[in-house]
């Protein structure tokens, strides 16, 4: 029932069971410093266990075991000569009987190498520190104080000084204080050397103490000591680094991503990185274009890339909206646009997740929190700056473009900034986006379907000889886990990611960024109509595809996705096959242009403003006074004007060599027969009746 070295309590006292028999148990004290081993009935501790008045306890040396002291040491040295001396005692199998005990210690003695009580704390140390050599070592780790604030008085701490002059300094409270100021400011914040520190800290000490000769001041080595005591390796770890850069790069891992993702849906991480690598145009191949963004959708359960984007739009919604798009859409047209050949592997089925994680700001706004409201995705935004809250889609990105960096021409390589005398990589660049687009589709692919990942890291339930390829976790997942993936219409949810603007409503149509749009609907509403009685509104919420300006989703009824589709009218006919980017652009050429007219205009207006007012002023000065009066004036207009008409005629009627030269006559109304002049009339007058 008891086992040798066991600890046990009896009211307040500590025993340990040093030998048992089948009727006795032998047990010494283990607090007391003058104990002998004793001997209790073993029935008699059995009824006191039985009464809850003796109880296993934890052995209090139980360290002692785990002391590994360096060969040749003097601990070992020193453990190795005790038990030696106390060998003969505590090998006799009856040493816990007095005389038998006392005639082994007068044979020690004998020897003449310790004396009586050392040979009693030896035995004493051995029996109740569990009968092992290690029980025997000193105790060092007592020596010392080690970790316990000294606090001196009128004398330095430490050994005196015997090369430099003086006493040296005491460290006491004040010069504590100061120690924390520098620690903080200098060593901590700017990463200054203790030697620099230490220079900073002697100029702050003038000030505060000064006439204090340059010996007498602390030195270097006790501000070092004051660091290494006051401060844990923690505190100068994270003291090192930024906030933000400690959170993401440097504080331990206590834990994985894929423990909160039950299965294949769980939870989407979208993200976006410039490739490392220059483009070419596709129309001239020796005009770089510059480095393109890739966004991916990865599933964080079997980190199946669901999405992705590959482009020249900046990581910003419209681009992320994209990627989404796709990741919820069939992709065996985009495969065989690429020329992709997809009979070795079947794309699982789209659909939603439950939660997507993107960076702070990307995925804001009410367009995104409809998907929480309407078809129950979770959004998650990560804390500025912390990219680590991403890392397995942060981690795919370096995994597809080691596909290719390392010999495609145009890699980006170092700092982005070319040296003087450097290599241009932007000149080495040969890939267009349609031949990187291939070439990353087909990365995703076999990252997909065939390359296994060594560092995934598998759950209990996962059987061995399942294989660590996204493609196989996912359909797994999907059998034997949670299902989180949900069926949803991808027409509805493009509709519902689109980005949406307040239009204006005018008789010319729906205005957008100024296109004009037109709908039946709104036609039937009387929108259109020219007239105080329309009951048109003055604003109105729509979305538009960036990618295609020549249609736009008028949400008619609050609360509601319910949209007419409405398409660019004859009045903005010049947009008609172009994109928003495209549109902004032409757009703020016509604005640029327009700056330009404007200021040719307002120079010549100005020539014609003072012309204007020469003349004026020279026809005031050439009027005389008259003498007539007012009503005779009046009477004369009749004839002065017939006068002026006759001139006029007089003037236009052409000189007989002139005559001679004149054109031949066409007439404005041509025979029937005649093709020469079309007829718009059914056109100007249209009343789209028709």
């Amino acid at each position: 029932m008891f086992q040798v070295n066991e600890v046990i309590q009896l009211e307040d006292k500590l025993y340990r069971v040093l030998v048992t028999t089948n009727i006795h148990v032998v047990w010494i004290s283990i607090d007391d410093q003058k104990a002998f081993p004793d001997i209790i009935e073993l029935s008699q501790l059995e009824s006191l266990l039985l009464e809850e008045k003796v109880i296993r306890v934890d052995d209090p040396f139980g360290y002692v075991i785990n002391l590994l002291p360096e060969p040749g040491s003097k601990e070992s040295m020193i453990r190795d000569r005790n038990y030696q001396i106390i060998k003969p005692l505590i090998e006799d199998a009856n040493f816990y009987i007095k005389k038998i005990r006392a005639k082994h210690v007068v044979n020690i003695l004998d020897a003449g190498d310790v004396s009586r009580p050392y040979v009693y704390k030896l035995i004493r140390r051995y029996w109740q520190r569990g009968q092992v050599p290690n029980a025997l070592l000193p105790d060092y780790k007592n020596s010392g104080a080690k970790g316990q604030k000294r606090i001196a008085n009128d004398k330095k701490l430490g050994r005196p000084r015997k090369i430099m002059e003086g006493t040296g300094a005491i460290v006491d409270e004040q010069t504590e204080k100061l120690f924390r100021i520098i620690i903080d400011k200098y060593i901590f914040k700017k990463q200054f050397s203790i030697a620099r520190a230490h220079r900073k800290f002697k100029g702050l000490y003038d000030n505060i103490f000064p006439g204090v000769p340059e010996s007498e001041k602390p030195t270097k080595r006790q501000l070092s000591y004051f660091l290494d005591r006051e401060y844990k390796n923690v505190d100068k770890i994270k003291a090192g680094v930024s906030d933000i850069i400690y959170k993401k790069d440097v504080r331990p891992l206590h834990s994985t991503a894929t423990i909160q993702a039950l299965g294949p849906g769980s939870r989407y991480e979208i993200d976006a990185t410039i490739a490392d690598v220059i483009l070419v145009s596709d129309h001239d191949r020796n005009q770089p274009v510059g480095r393109p963004t890739v966004y991916i959708v990865i599933d964080v359960f079997s980190r199946l890339i669901v999405g992705w984007y590959i482009g020249f739009e900046n990581p910003s919604y419209v681009a992320a909206i994209q990627s989404l798009h796709l990741a919820l859409n069939d992709k065996s047209q985009l495969f065989k646009d690429l020329e992709i050949e997809t009979d070795s592997f079947s794309w699982p089925d789209p659909g939603l997740p439950e939660a997507i994680l993107a960076d702070r700001g990307e995925l804001i706004g009410h367009q995104i929190e409809g998907l929480e409201s309407s078809y129950r995705v979770r959004i998650e935004n990560t804390p500025p700056y912390r990219g680590d809250a991403k890392g397995i889609v942060e981690q795919r990105f370096r995994t597809l473009q080691a596909e290719f960096k390392k010999f495609t021409p145009g890699e980006v390589v170092g700092p982005t900034i070319r040296k003087r005398g450097g290599k241009n990589y932007w000149l080495d660049g040969k890939l267009t986006i349609s031949e990187f687009t291939e070439i990353i589709v087909s990365s995703i692919v076999m990252r997909n379907f065939v390359d296994p990942m060594t560092k995934y890291d598998r759950a209990k339930d996962m059987p061995a000889d399942l294989p660590s390829i996204p493609i196989h976790l996912w359909n797994w997942g999907l059998q034997n886990r949670t299902g989180r993936l949900r069926k949803a219409n991808a027409k509805s949810i493009r509709i519902a990611l689109l980005p949406r603007e307040q239009a204006s409503v005018s008789a010319q149509g729906i205005c957008l960024f100024g296109v004009y749009y037109s709908a039946s609907e709104i036609v039937e509403l009387g929108w259109m109509h020219r007239s105080d009685k329309s009951n048109r509104p003055k604003k109105v919420e729509v979305a538009f595809d960036p990618n295609f300006a020549d249609e736009i989703y008028l949400f008619h009824t609050g609360g509601s996705r319910a949209h007419w589709v409405c398409r660019i009218t004859d009045l903005s006919r010049e947009f008609r096959g172009v994109t928003f980017w495209e549109v902004w652009r032409k757009q703020r050429q016509i604005k640029v242009q327009g700056a330009q007219d404007n200021l040719q205009a307002d120079k010549l207006r100005k020539h014609h403003e003072d012309r204007v007012e020469d003349i004026i002023s020279s026809a005031i000065k050439q009027t005389p006074k008259t003498s007539a009066t007012n009503v005779e004036r009046m009477k004369g207009v009749s004839h002065a004007r017939s006068e002026q008409l006759a001139k006029e005629r007089g003037q236009r009627r052409p000189k007989r060599s002139e005559r001679e030269q004149l054109a031949k006559v066409v007439h404005l109304t041509p025979p029937e027969d005649s093709d020469d002049y079309p007829d718009f009339e059914d056109e100007l007058f249209d009343d789209g009746d028709n």
